[in-house]
């Protein structure tokens, strides 16, 4: 890709505070952004070559989204943890495997995507993100589901297509968790605690295809305590 039609991009963004530029096989983060660090609020790289993100992204002090699916990404910098407005961070099918801890510090996130990864263990440090959300971990390889999630603030996890044969019980304490999705993963029924059915917020709990039939969640004991949520939510929503 020219200079010039980059030129053109920044020229745009200047005025917009939107960079995007999708699959241009990019294979490194424009470092010309830099220039547009003061009004800078929305950034989209998906499909494209990218294997790093710089250091210098933290000085990107209004930005609010940023979205690199489908690159190349290995790891995140330290420096992400300095984007204190950023809302949506979407690294959907990258090949990422854990978090820097400084992601903890985004303390404005309320959408983190994270889908088409390759997490075999659930990313820790998540609790202090206490405006998130939507956390999606779908299309990854986590076996098991830890009790910190029970420090999370997010109201739906997504879960699907992972390899969880483990569902920790402390689940049912997420205060604000409603939807609970664990479809396609290893689960038996006897993996499923059932104080997530009778003591959790879960008012959504997605298993379709796991080792058991969803019919028979029904001779779990709390099932008609979550039946009362969902249809309570089911109602709301009518």
């Amino acid at each position: 890709m020219g200079n010039s039609a980059l030129k053109a991009h920044l020229e745009t963004s200047q005025k917009t505070g939107v960079f995007q530029l999708t699959g241009k096989g990019l294979t490194e983060f424009p470092e010309e952004l830099q220039k547009l660090t003061g009004n800078l609020r929305t950034v989209d790289l998906s499909n494209n070559k990218i294997e790093v993100l710089p250091e210098f992204i933290g000085v990107f002090q209004q930005l609010k989204s940023l979205t690199i699916s489908s690159n190349k990404l290995t790891s995140l910098p330290n420096d992400i943890g300095k984007l204190k407005k950023l809302e949506t961070l979407i690294l959907n099918g990258n090949h990422l495997n854990q978090l820097p801890s400084s992601v903890g510090q985004l303390k404005s996130l309320r959408t983190l995507s994270l889908s088409g990864n390759h997490f075999k263990e659930f990313p820790s440090g998540l609790g202090t993100l206490r405006q998130l959300d939507v956390l999606d971990l779908s299309k990854n390889k986590i076996q098991v589901v830890p009790a910190e999630v029970a420090e999370l603030q997010a109201i739906e996890i997504n879960l699907n297509q992972n390899q969880i044969s483990t569902l920790s019980p402390e689940v049912s304490r997420a205060q604000r968790l409603k939807v609970l999705r664990l479809e396609e993963n290893c689960l038996e029924l006897s993996s499923i605690p059932p104080s997530i059915l009778s003591d959790s917020q879960v008012s959504l709990l997605s298993v379709e295809g796991n080792l058991f039939e969803v019919k028979k969640l029904r001779d779990l004991e709390g099932y008609d305590k979550y039946m009362e949520r969902f249809t309570a939510t089911r109602k709301k929503f009518a």
